[in-house]
């Protein structure tokens, strides 16, 4: 398990996703983006589906971090667990190729196994390395005694409890201090959109960083720029 971690070690992975309605979100079109970020040099990528994990091992041994997501997400997604929340989930991404299963390591509701039965059972049943998606330390600190692989900033921002650090920056206080927390590797993922936020999660002693939105999502990115200046359009 440890040679797939080692090999996404200080290096940028890409999350490619697309939700229904989006222009990318045609096969066609996220399979183009996937390609092109991988000739932009990414070391790993975070995909959600057995479709897109699929296509990608076509012509890719790229590292993936897969997942599972509902389209569109439950009206009370802040208040329960959405990404790969089971393990027939987790076994689904598994045998489509993916490298590493990134499960939710919040404390929120779950719909069958109990975290510390999911991460055991995918260790025993599926041989892959875990990476669990968290929002505080103290999740933080859970997951790694449940023995989870890689703990990531993923969720901060996006629970019921942490909504007010959903702004324009990383949370780098919890990346900081869970590094300080926990033996294992820790991910930055969540509302990267420079090359400044990127060196700093390095600095602070991030595994990897994981981009998403920065790259893959033009609509966003335009959107950013527009308000930008809207001071000067009127």
């Amino acid at each position: 398990m440890s040679k797939i971690i080692d090999k996404i070690r200080n290096k940028i992975i890409i999350s490619c996703q697309a939700s229904s309605g989006e222009p990318i979100y045609d096969e066609n079109c996220l399979q183009s983006i996937i390609k092109s970020v991988i000739n932009g040099g990414a070391s790993g990528l975070r995909l959600a589906g057995v479709k897109d994990i699929e296509e990608t091992r076509k012509f890719s041994d790229i590292p993936i971090i897969g997942i599972t997501k509902p389209d569109p997400l439950p009206a009370n997604w802040k208040e329960v667990v959405y990404i790969t929340p089971t393990f027939e989930d987790a076994k689904k991404i598994s045998d489509a190729g993916a490298d590493i299963i990134a499960i939710d390591g919040t404390s929120r509701k779950r719909p069958q196994e109990n975290l510390a039965e999911l991460i055991e059972k995918i260790h025993n049943e599926l041989k892959k390395p875990i990476m669990v998606d968290c929002a505080t330390v103290e999740e933080g600190l859970m997951c790694r005694l449940f023995g989870a692989d890689i703990i990531s900033t993923t969720l901060s921002g996006y629970t019921q409890d942490t909504l007010e650090k959903n702004n324009e920056e990383p949370d780098f206080d919890l990346l900081e201090n869970l590094v300080k927390a926990v033996d294992c590797p820790v991910i930055l993922e969540g509302r990267i959109w420079t090359v400044e936020h990127a060196k700093k999660a390095f600095e602070l002693g991030a595994h990897s960083v994981v981009i998403g939105s920065a790259v893959t999502r033009p609509q966003l990115i335009t959107k950013r720029f527009v308000d930008s200046i809207r001071v000067f359009s009127g």
